[in-house]
């Protein structure tokens, strides 16, 4: 449940485990995870043997028991969790144990249109996020508005998803490490929102610039650098890998994101597998996911997408998987210098952050937590509540969820 076929990622790694174990017929409900049906689905006893979901809701299934430990199936399995980049072997435990095992490794890296760049009289490569009053500046020097109309965005924050990166860029976390005492009250944490929503009133306000990005084509030949919409933005490193293969002379940089003492800073995600509890099957789960998350099959995967972006003559600036042994095969001898100077810089900044990968750490109450911090970042930037008072807020909120979720 939750997973599809929709490329050579999947199907390599699918025809894999049948190969391995062909006495074991799998059926793939394709679509993206329904909550709402998993958990009907658990409670009715008939859940599906293994999921796919987004790895910051674990802890809210763990906690509820509807997903079960998988400390047994990794020590049956030989699963290699020491393969695994430490961020994301954090965000797929809770109370101590293995809850998932991880898939993708998304990083966070900051994109942007050389156009817009020189425009505003800057060379792409200067632009530093560790300064917030230049950056601040030079967002507004990349914007472009005519007649009340946004035409570019000079600099797009991504909040309020984003809000855990710019608090962490201005040295505050957001929970605890052991994912039990919220710390949405810390005034680092609204000053960094109080930023984020100034750059955006700045260039125009919230509600005008959702209603432009909304329009955006992340992922085909209309995407918003190749439009010049948009001067910079904070992106998942899975938008730069859509414009290898769909805009392979856009004219970009991709740099890191820098907290404000100059250091590089990544808040990692991803998805990964669960085993629900009550499922039929859980020895073949075990291997499903064992098999999904080796080193081995990740490399045979990301060796068909080489191939096929060869045969296709588009720029493959590789796969970026939670499994670290995987990578390092994958960028030592399948990735090669495509010619394309900004898609071979893009992949040498995305290797650099990946070490400086940070998560939220799992709770009893991890939807819940996520949902509160959203919604009182989007409160202000609405205008509808000061950041340290919305902030307040979600601070009361997140903590009693938390010590609903049996922690103090």
């Amino acid at each position: 449940m939750g997973f599809g076929l929709p490329d050579e990622i999947a199907t390599v790694r699918v025809d894999a485990f049948k190969k391995a174990y062909p006495g074991v017929e799998v059926a793939i409900n394709q679509g993206q995870f329904d909550e709402q049906a998993f958990l009907s689905a658990v409670a009715a006893g008939n859940p599906p043997d293994v999921v796919y979901l987004a790895r910051e809701r674990i802890g809210t299934y763990a906690a509820r028991g509807a997903i079960q430990p998988l400390d047994a199936c990794v020590a049956k399995e030989g699963i290699a969790t020491g393969d695994f980049y430490p961020a994301a072997q954090q965000q797929v435990k809770y109370d101590g144990k293995w809850y998932a095992m991880p898939e993708f490794y998304n990083s966070i890296v900051l994109l942007v249109n050389n156009k817009a760049a020189k425009d505003a009289g800057v060379a792409p490569q200067d632009i530093d996020t560790s300064d917030w009053d230049a950056l601040a500046a030079l967002a507004k020097k990349m914007s472009k508005v005519s007649g009340g109309k946004i035409e570019r965005f000079g600099f797009y924050p991504k909040l309020p998803e984003f809000l855990p990166l710019w608090a962490k860029a201005n040295g505050a976390d957001i929970l605890t490490g052991d994912g039990r005492t919220s710390l949405l009250g810390d005034p680092k944490v609204a000053e960094a929102l109080e930023y984020g929503d100034r750059l955006v009133r700045s260039q125009g306000g919230w509600t005008r610039l959702k209603a432009f990005v909304d329009t955006f084509d992340y992922f085909g030949e209309q995407n918003p650098f190749a439009k010049d919409q948009v001067g910079a933005m904070l992106t998942e490193q899975f938008v730069v890998s859509a414009m290898a293969g769909t805009s392979p002379d856009a004219d970009i940089t991709v740099l890191p994101f820098k907290d404000r003492q100059g250091r590089p800073v990544n808040n990692v995600g991803g998805n990964a597998w669960v085993v629900p509890k009550g499922a039929k099957n859980p020895d073949a789960a075990c291997r499903w996911i064992k098999t999904m998350t080796a080193a081995d099959t990740w490399v045979a995967a990301a060796r068909a997408r080489a191939d096929k972006r060869a045969k296709e003559g588009k720029v493959n600036i590789g796969t970026y998987t939670g499994n670290a042994k995987a990578d390092e095969v994958i960028f030592s001898q399948i990735v090669k210098p495509s010619g394309h100077k900004a898609y071979d810089d893009a992949v040498t900044v995305i290797r650099s952050v990946q070490e400086a990968g940070f998560v939220v750490p799992q709770s009893g109450a991890a939807a819940e937590f996520t949902k509160a911090w959203q919604d009182a970042a989007t409160r202000v930037l609405l205008g509808r509540a000061k950041p340290a008072e919305s902030l307040r807020q979600a601070q009361e909120e997140t903590q009693r969820a938390l010590d609903d979720a049996g922690h103090s």
